[in-house]
């Protein structure tokens, strides 16, 4: 037995905060698990995948739970039908807006933003593949992935000022000039301009561009390299990368070292060792 190993652990604590995903049943998007990636696919294709209350209530809460998930190693977020997700529904969304006071209205911008929220803190990457439209909430969900590929074709807008809104909706005005640079977003976020594939990548919004047709599987392949890591590393990683916007230079690299430090203590960093000693490829365990 490795020096790490618990020899017990009170089942309490175990219910608590691990918990199998495998078998969830989403009601408002597909779901499906397969050897450590969970794919989360937008699925109302004849709206171009418009997101619902329902559907963001039931993805944020889905994030949320992945937290506790020992089954969930990587994240791939779809849409269906060759389109991301084309923003809030007009019509189940927006308009029942129209009739609400501001206590309501201020529940539902929290609860979307409690949504980029649980995507950012749940330890698993999450990719993004985009292809097609990727507009308001869509383009804030890829946003809030932690990688993205896009498509040629695909069209992302942060068009909230389109309509009457401001672009600091979900968390798009801290979020974005740190992924393409403050004068880019600006004009993004100011303008509200389709953004296509080539230019996403151009700027960095986009890790790369593929072909429509190898779009999923390509995601399928970097979320399954993904979740053969060190996925405990990796997750903390994430945590770090996000966390380290607050800090000062010197807070980070102090942060930094307190992580490292834990890295060293599980089995994947002896079975690296193990596996460079004896020159052969580690195969990691996540713990």
């Amino acid at each position: 037995m490795s020096k790490h190993t618990s020899t017990h652990i009170d089942p309490a604590l175990v219910a608590g905060n691990r918990r199998t995903m495998a078998g969830y049943a989403a009601q408002h998007f597909a779901w499906t698990c397969d050897k450590g990636v969970a794919t989360i696919t937008l699925n109302r294709p004849e709206r171009k995948n418009p997101l619902t209350f329902e559907s963001y209530a039931e993805l944020r809460d889905v994030f949320a739970q992945l937290r506790y998930a020992t089954d969930v190693h990587a994240v791939v977020l779809q849409g269906a039908g060759g389109n991301f997700c084309s923003g809030g529904d007009v019509h189940e969304i927006i308009g029942p807006l129209m009739q609400l006071a501001m206590p309501e209205l201020l529940m539902f911008t929290r609860m979307t933003g409690d949504l980029v929220k649980n995507m950012r803190a749940c330890p698993q990457p999450v990719i993004a593949a985009i292809d097609g439209i990727c507009a308001g909430a869509g383009a804030i969900m890829a946003m809030a992935s932690d990688l993205r590929l896009g498509t040629a074709r695909s069209k992302t807008a942060f068009l909230f000022n389109r309509v009457g809104l401001a672009g600091c909706d979900m968390g798009a005005c801290a979020m974005l000039p740190r992924i393409i640079g403050q004068g880019r977003a600006s004009e993004w976020l100011l303008t509200g301009r389709s953004i296509g594939g080539d230019e996403a990548e151009r700027s960095g919004f986009f890790n790369r561009v593929v072909l429509p047709e190898a779009l999923s599987e390509q995601a399928q392949i970097l979320a399954a390299e993904l979740a053969s890591g060190p996925t405990f590393a990796n997750g903390l990683t994430k945590t770090m990368l996000h966390q380290e916007w607050s800090m000062s230079v010197d807070q980070a690299i102090e942060a930094e070292a307190q992580t490292q430090a834990l890295c060293m203590m599980t089995e994947d960093f002896n079975r690296a060792y193990e596996a460079f000693v004896a020159k052969q490829k580690p195969v990691f365990q996540g713990n």
